[in-house]
């Protein structure tokens, strides 16, 4: 995948409403997910405990944690979006956040990003993005997130 590049607010305004970017596949294997739950501490046996996870859970086998989904934006957005003559871009938050499916280990997952806003601040823009986690094979997404971020010139 080939990000997006931007040349600055003016092209980013003239592009609001448009597709941005989808990034490649990514596998959701055991091992990372095994990693966030250290990392946060959220070892839920759903998650971490495979043979368990394969007789009891309603999805037969163990899935990732919803926020280990999420935070897999800042990595695609890497991969989907590039400005020029950026001094700076920071995550400046979420207004909404949707868990619509949830990814089995083994699956791939990639985003999908839309650009909804620009909005002018001191030194820069706040863009608000419509990303959505999609599911390799389907229909229904991971995660549907309006994301905004802030690029510093």
């Amino acid at each position: 995948m080939k990000a997006t590049r931007f040349s600055g607010i003016a092209d980013a305004k003239s592009r609001v409403g448009q597709e941005i970017g989808v990034s490649d596949w990514l596998l959701i294997d055991q091992a990372r997910v095994n990693g966030f739950a250290d990392v946060t501490g959220d070892q839920q046996w759903i998650h971490v405990d495979v043979e368990r996870a394969g007789r009891e859970s309603p999805f037969g086998a163990t899935i990732a944690h919803g926020y280990l989904t999420l935070s897999l934006l800042a990595k695609f957005a890497g991969e989907c979006i590039a400005v020029d003559g950026i001094k700076l871009a920071v995550n400046y938050g979420l207004n909404r956040v949707r868990f619509a499916s949830p990814v089995k280990v083994g699956s791939r997952v990639r985003a999908r990003f839309t650009l909804g806003a620009v909005e002018d601040i001191a030194g820069g823009a706040q863009m608000q993005w419509q990303a959505t986690i999609e599911i390799e094979g389907s229909d229904k997404p991971a995660c549907v997130a309006e994301m905004l971020t802030r690029w510093y010139f």
